[in-house]
């Protein structure tokens, strides 16, 4: 999970530097230069809170994408040993059931697709809830 989470860094950063270069040239910043704001309340009341919209679904649809990422590695053998839970490894040991009993491999690739599924569909309506051009 930690590797997972190290792979992901360079989207984020690229997200929060692309949004924070794009709010920093409004006009509203501008405005309060103009008018001697202190750069600290300028991060703080003006650029942050716009900036937290493609940041809340960049990680919602990142979170789906991290339970993939974790469910390949475990199938692999790569994730968590076996005491621990985990879909890929429930896969994996159950391949040589699939003529007998299906189902045992069925249901954590179900859980998987459902947790998927359902990450990108909330990442997906924030994303209309916060997108100010998206809205009538």
């Amino acid at each position: 999970m930690m590797a997972i989470g190290i792979t992901y860094i360079p989207r984020f950063a690229r997200i929060v530097r692309g949004s924070v270069l794009e709010e920093s040239e409004k006009d509203y910043v501008m405005a309060a230069r103009s008018i001697g704001a202190k750069d600290w309340r300028i991060i703080f009341i003006a650029i942050i809170p716009n900036c937290l919209g493609p940041l809340i679904v960049q990680t919602t649809l990142s979170f789906a994408s991290a339970i993939l990422d974790a469910a390949a590695l475990s199938f692999l053998g790569l994730g968590a040993q076996p005491p621990t839970p985990e879909w890929g490894a429930m896969i994996a040991r159950s391949r040589s059931l699939i003529l007998r009993a299906s189902w045992v491999m069925t249901f954590p690739g179900i859980a998987i697709l459902l947790a998927v599924l359902g990450f990108n569909l909330f990442g997906d309506g924030l994303r209309d809830a916060l997108d100010p051009r998206l809205r009538d």
